[in-house]
């Protein structure tokens, strides 16, 4: 038999590949809860992981109170997070909207009012629509590499940084916008968003 013979063989007998195209669909509260995020610090990259961890443990020592909204975001959440947004704020039109092949997803009704109705409840449910800007489509979220964290505290906060150093926390406010804390979360290399206060929750490795 020749190699010729042999490969044409070889294919006959191939397993066809079957490729199955889903149908889209239109927007609205069915996508939501597909491609979930996740709020545990378990899912954060290794390195930066650690670091949020010991940051964490130094605050609940200290007797603040945390609550962690999210850490790892897929893309494809943050692609429905981002358009949600951008439609509902009226910031594109919803036949507008870029696509993407893996999220069969039809922003566009053929109605403007309906689009923009669906987009808004999503956003509503995705809690965004009080950001300044939409959602990145890649951030550090996407990456692995930032936390959301609602953090607050009565009276004095004295906190260790990673030196091992004790702060007294006295300023105000008593939360995670307090500049104090996040002089001492830079320490662990947990950076405060530095994008302004429209992302209250955000830290980062970077800041981003």
């Amino acid at each position: 038999m020749t190699t010729i013979q042999r490969l044409l063989m070889a294919r006959s007998e191939a397993t066809p590949v079957v490729v199955t195209i889903p149908e889209p669909e239109l927007s609205g509260m069915a996508w939501v809860e597909r491609y979930p995020g996740s709020n545990s610090l378990s899912e954060l990259e290794p390195a930066f992981q650690a670091n949020v961890r010991a940051f964490i443990d130094a605050m609940m020592t200290a007797g603040a109170r945390i609550r962690i909204a999210s850490t790892y975001r897929p893309e494809k959440r943050a692609y429905l997070m981002h358009w949600s947004y951008k439609i509902a704020k009226k910031k594109v039109k919803p036949n507008k909207a870029d696509s993407r092949a893996d999220v069969p997803i039809m922003w566009d009704h053929g109605d403007e009012d309906r689009s923009i109705n669906a987009a808004i409840a999503m956003a509503n449910y995705f809690q965004t629509l009080h950001l300044g800007k939409p959602p990145a489509l890649r951030s550090r979220h996407t990456a692995r590499l930032a936390i959301d964290m609602n953090i607050t505290w009565t009276g004095s906060l004295i906190i260790s940084n990673k030196n091992g150093e004790r702060l007294t926390i006295e300023s105000t406010p008593r939360m995670g916008m307090n500049k104090e804390l996040h002089i001492i979360g830079a320490s662990y290399g947990v950076i405060k968003f530095k994008g302004g206060a429209w992302d209250k929750p955000h830290w980062s490795s970077d800041g981003r």
